[in-house]
């Protein structure tokens, strides 16, 4: 499988949100002194930005295949072998995520009409961020899968 590049959309995003959490949770620390009263809403905010940052990352890992492993049995394995092992587990997973998705889309819905504490938003923004990563996901399986494929089928020797 080829090396995959160096910056996605998903780790800039995951990085732009970490940036903005960094700022937000200066303001409350600084906040907290004699300098200035810090705003209510950064407790909030810190909050979601950490959950999208930490669901936007998971898709990144997801992206480089970097995600834990214990390969050692994968391994004894010949190529042949191993890339079906690998792609049994994929569709596992595949089906997981699909199931994640229907449940953050449930979940999205079911709290359109929450209104935040301290944010002009709705719940529905936080949990929209783990409908987005397991649709960032699903399509990153769904590449690895195809990606695999696609060298089995170009290994074949022609008739």
């Amino acid at each position: 499988m080829k090396e995959p590049r160096k910056y996605s959309i998903e780790g800039i995003v995951a990085s732009v949100f970490f940036i903005a959490l960094i700022g937000v949770v200066l303001i409350q620390v600084f906040g907290r002194t004699p300098l200035f009263r810090g705003p209510v809403w950064t407790e909030e905010t810190a909050r979601w930005l950490w959950v999208w940052m930490a669901f936007i990352g998971i898709a990144e890992v997801e992206r480089q295949d970097s995600q834990l492993k214990m390969a050692f049995l994968a391994e004894l394995l010949p190529e042949t072998g191993r890339r079906i092992l690998y792609t049994l587990i994929d569709l596992v997973y595949l089906g997981i995520v699909g199931h994640l998705i229907w449940i953050a889309y449930k979940t999205v819905l079911r709290t359109w009409n929450n209104v935040t504490v301290t944010l002009p938003t709705t719940d529905a923004v936080l949990y929209a961020s783990g409908l987005v990563a397991a649709i960032l996901i699903l399509h990153r399986i769904l590449r690895r899968i195809l990606g695999r494929r696609d060298v089995s089928v170009k290994r074949e020797p022609s008739l």
